[in-house]
């Protein structure tokens, strides 16, 4: 899962130009605030996502209402196109077939509800592609992940322990719950109760644990509040205050399916890599990255298991073991260009990305270069980075809110209101022959300006501060 990052950031000294206009209006209602409008914005937003892959994996992100999904049984003829097709191609003898050892909480009813609530998984295609086998191979990936995760591992000859014999690869899903930790129990809370971002965003709830639930073991509050989102109409609380629901219910198999669809940018989401909807970046393919189940690992958990150092680690033996055992039970083709490891791969994690200017990433962050001719220097933009910030550009109004700066993740800007429309600046006459504040004019210290009636003096350099409200100005004197 998403692994908690520092947000790293620099503050480029150097002057840029501005990539492109924007109106900034200082805030009548906010003393040293500012004003920007809502269709610049989005039209901002929607220049620094153009590329057609940032629509697919939104639209890869779209869910139904829970009202619906909760409807979904076996053989309904009311049940969603994509979750008739998991009925063909992976009917409930097949999950039979491969959780003899699971936990009574995974039942092949909530493996369809979780996959209803994700309309991409198991999807239609429109160009050709073939989305009865992409649906067999997206499941059967998924099936060798859940053995590694949640399944038993009983050598097949152990006959105490696995009297059925069953192979490794029929193991999967025998936790719901990580081992070790039970309901009540507080814990994985590293993190919470800090005065940051992440808090705000998803505060941890009093007593709960966020240790590991579900197929994928889901794990920490930003994960439980993030994954809450999607399945609540973007309330996190739902999931902060009551993270039980990942286990007892078909959450513990939606969340794995939302792993499946979600990309932690700069890696792809697997759904992707498995239809090919995403393409390796050159950097991605010079450090081996390319098409086939090693890839899936990388997007795991790379940084432990992927790379020369991790090539007979147990992990990823064993998972592309239940890959292999899988793929060959189920005719699934692995084509030539595929490859089931990841030793021969760099870790993302470790993978130097910085000006690849064919790589995509999904959190918007402040962007702190200096632009000369906007108030106080500030860009009053994002900008798109490659690491987890409180703000997706796959979240419709997270631009908004990072310009806005919902969560405080980047406390020492102005503050900005976001408004319908601005109203054109109001031209003041000038006071006592002194001329008007310029929102766009550079004062250095005992530069006179008028503003609303009075005379002000600059202190020290400033440009874009208004003058009755802000530290770089001294007032002189009202109108006569």
């Amino acid at each position: 899962m998403y692994k908690l990052t520092p947000l790293v950031v620099a503050l480029n000294l150097a002057a840029i130009s501005a990539a492109g206009a924007m109106t900034i209006e200082p805030d009548p209602q906010n003393p040293g605030g500012y004003l920007v409008s809502k269709a610049e914005l989005n039209e901002i937003a929607k220049n620094k996502t153009s590329d057609p892959m940032y629509a697919n994996w939104a639209k890869a992100l779209e869910t139904r209402d829970n009202a619906i999904v909760e409807a979904i049984s076996p053989g309904l003829s009311s049940n969603p196109d994509n979750v008739k097709r998991v009925e063909r191609v992976f009917p409930k003898a097949q999950w039979n077939f491969l959780t003899q050892m699971a936990a009574p909480e995974y039942t092949y009813t909530r493996f369809l509800r979780a996959i209803g609530k994700f309309p991409a998984f198991c999807g239609d295609y429109t160009d050709g592609r073939d989305a009865d086998a992409i649906c067999k191979k997206s499941i059967v990936t998924a099936f060798a992940h859940f053995s590694q995760e949640t399944g038993g591992h009983i050598a097949k000859d152990n006959v105490s322990d696995n009297p059925q014999g069953l192979e490794e690869w029929q193991q999967a899903l025998v936790h719901v719950r990580e081992m070790g930790w039970s309901e009540g129990q507080p814990g994985y809370t590293t993190g919470c109760g800090q005065n940051d971002w992440q808090n705000r965003r998803w505060p941890c709830a009093s007593g709960q644990g966020y240790f590991g639930r579900g197929a994928k073991q889901l794990s920490y509050h930003f994960n439980y509040g993030a994954f809450s989102e999607v399945m609540f109409d973007g309330d996190a609380t739902v999931l902060l205050n009551n993270p039980g629901l990942v286990a007892d219910s078909w959450l513990n198999l939606a969340s794995a399916i939302w792993f499946f669809l979600t990309p932690q940018a700069p890696k792809p989401a697997m759904l992707h890599v498995i239809d090919r909807t995403w393409e390796p970046s050159q950097r991605e393919l010079e450090a081996g990255i390319g098409y086939g189940f090693g890839t899936t690992i990388n997007v795991i958990n790379g940084g432990i298991e992927c790379g020369e150092q991790n090539k007979n680690k147990g992990q990823p033996v064993n998972r592309i073991r239940y890959w292999e055992g899988l793929s060959h039970h189920y005719n699934v083709p692995i084509e030539s260009d595929e490859e089931n490891t990841c030793w021969q791969q760099t870790p993302y994690g470790s993978l130097n990305l910085n000006g690849a200017t064919d790589v995509l990433y999904t959190n918007w962050e402040g962007d702190w270069a200096y632009y000369s001719d906007r108030p106080g220097g500030y860009s009053f933009e994002c900008k798109l980075v490659g690491y987890q910030t409180a703000y997706s550009a796959l979240v419709p109004g997270d631009y908004e809110k990072c310009v806005t700066n919902f969560y405080k993740s980047h406390a020492s800007w102005p503050q900005v209101r976001v408004v319908d429309s601005l109203e054109p600046p109001v031209d003041e006459p000038p006071v006592g022959g002194v001329p008007a504040w310029d929102a766009n004019k550079v004062y250095v210290g005992g530069d006179q300006a008028s503003y609303k009636g009075a005379i002000y003096e600059a202190k020290w350099w400033t440009k874009g501060d208004v003058p009755d409200s802000s530290q770089p100005w001294k007032f002189v004197k009202n109108a006569e």
